[in-house]
């Protein structure tokens, strides 16, 4: 396996690590390092969900540049991305700071991609990400850091009414751009969905 490939499996194997912190820890002890995590537990998953993301960024610009381009990568890429943004978005549902309606669509999107993939290399091709997509991605990963760091800006800032509305419209732009991202994937790819005669 080349080293974009292994960037990618990280990615995977990241999520856990987000989750565990962003879903409520208790700890009820006289450990000050323990307890600083509880009480940090969000931060700590701001920091590894940017980890995770820029294993993103680097495994497309070393395959790129080494010209390690393979279609285990194109998959893996595609996989990590939704498992990692998917799982922090049902955190987040958990917990109750987003909507399971906005969290719907982006699911069901991503439902409809993969399908036409497989459709697709049921005939031979292997689709990479397209860039409205990679821009799709983007927006998401910046608006669930922002969600991640949001308790660490409400305390800062006092203000937790503008920070949280900050919140709602970066999410709501993910869900735009999901909607706008999917429609175009569709109707760049309906040949795939068109039964042989």
């Amino acid at each position: 396996m080349n080293l974009p490939n292994k960037l990618s499996m990280l990615r995977i194997f990241l999520i856990p690590v987000v989750m565990f912190f962003i879903l409520p820890l208790s700890y009820a002890g006289d450990s000050a390092f323990l307890n600083g995590v509880v009480n940090n537990q969000m931060l700590i998953a701001a920091f590894v969900f940017i980890i995770a993301s820029l294993t993103d960024l680097l495994d497309g610009k070393i395959a790129r540049k080494y010209n390690l381009i393979t279609n285990l990568g194109k998959f893996l890429d595609s996989l990590a991305d939704k498992m990692l943004i998917i799982a922090v978005l049902i955190a987040f549902v958990e917990i109750g700071r987003i909507s399971s309606w906005g969290l719907m669509i982006i699911v069901l999107r991503e439902f409809m991609v993969t399908g036409i993939r497989m459709l697709a290399a049921e005939k031979g091709t292997v689709m990479a990400a397209k860039m409205i997509g990679k821009i799709k991605t983007t927006i998401q990963m910046i608006a669930i850091i922002y969600l991640l760091f949001e308790p660490s800006i409400i305390s800062l800032s006092g203000h937790e009414n503008v920070v949280c509305l900050i919140g709602n419209i970066l999410f709501y732009i993910c869900v735009i751009m999901t909607v706008v991202s999917g429609m175009d994937y569709l109707l760049k790819n309906l040949n795939y969905l068109k039964e042989e005669k």
